[in-house]
């Protein structure tokens, strides 16, 4: 960290912004915060940091400031009535939101006479001190480069590329594995519940069953570059098994929304498949709408 880089602003003090300025006053980084709901930040400032009454003064009290904000759009609101305040600063807007919606953000923090970057944190939930999380970031290398050591409290860093939405690509592909896994999860605990039995005992085979999930990924990511893994003997195997999965949930009056949404797709992929006259996988429906014959 340069002699310059000893301070940073944080705005927006949700359970993650919190997280980031804990993190950043335990490695002895002076941080100045703002947030729209004041007693936020007051409860920050008791921890150390020093709040900023207006979001004009917590831009001009630091070079680089981060963004900890719902979506992109917030950014726009507190920042937009004070882009002059902008010019010579860095933003590091690690908000999610989409690809595009970042790039969009990087350009019009540019537009201002501001650097910027973008990043996803992956945590568990808040914790970003935790083993496995870690904050993708994106944008110009030299920025980075500059100031990483600045941000490396937050957590380890894994920088991507120059493309402004690439942190988000990345971030938003992990969310769409972690959306699904969490509701079949709550699925299939509600099932072991209305069945009469203990979700203490069920979870730790649930765990268990989960250590083969990285060889899966890795065997579908070598058949999804080269068009998906599709047999029309599994396909149909797949669509069984959804049925039983969808009739155990139904047996104690579980809903089986989201098994009847996978279900779809094998059915899909089936249908797709006969019409083809080859096998199609779901990988192939879902980025190209429809296969090619």
């Amino acid at each position: 960290m340069s002699q310059q880089q000893k301070s940073v602003t944080v705005i927006g003090l949700g359970p993650m912004g919190q997280a980031m300025v804990r993190s950043f006053l335990k490695a002895g980084v002076e941080v100045t915060v703002w947030n729209r709901s004041p007693e936020k930040a007051e409860a920050m400032a008791e921890l150390g940091a020093t709040r900023a009454a207006t979001v004009a003064e917590a831009l001009d009290a630091n070079e680089v400031a981060v963004l900890s904000l719902t979506h992109y759009a917030a950014m726009y609101d507190v920042l937009g009535p004070v882009t002059d305040r902008l010019r010579g600063k860095v933003i590091a807007n690690l908000s999610s939101d989409s690809p595009g919606k970042a790039r969009e953000g990087a350009a019009w923090v540019r537009s201002h006479g501001a650097e910027f970057l973008s990043g996803g944190v992956m945590s568990a939930g808040d914790d970003i001190e935790h083993p496995a999380s870690y904050i993708f970031y994106s944008g110009p290398r030299e920025v980075f480069d500059e100031h990483a050591r600045l941000l490396l409290p937050l957590s380890p860093q894994e920088y991507l590329g120059a493309d402004d939405g690439l942190a988000q690509v990345f971030y938003q592909g992990l969310l769409t594995i972690f959306h699904p896994w969490l509701l079949a999860f709550d699925q299939a605990t509600a099932m072991i519940a209305k069945s009469g039995h203990d979700i203490a005992r069920f979870v730790p085979f649930a765990v268990r069953s989960s250590a083969a999930f990285p060889h899966f990924m890795q065997e579908f990511s070598v058949a999804n570059q080269n068009g998906g893994w599709a047999d029309v003997a599994s396909l149909k195997m797949m669509d069984a098994g959804a049925q039983h999965i969808i009739d155990a949930s139904a047996e104690v009056g579980v809903d089986a929304t989201f098994s009847r949404t996978a279900q779809e797709y094998w059915r899909k992929a089936v249908a797709a498949s006969a019409d083809a006259g080859r096998a199609v996988s779901p990988f192939e429906l879902l980025r190209d709408g429809s296969p090619a014959k």
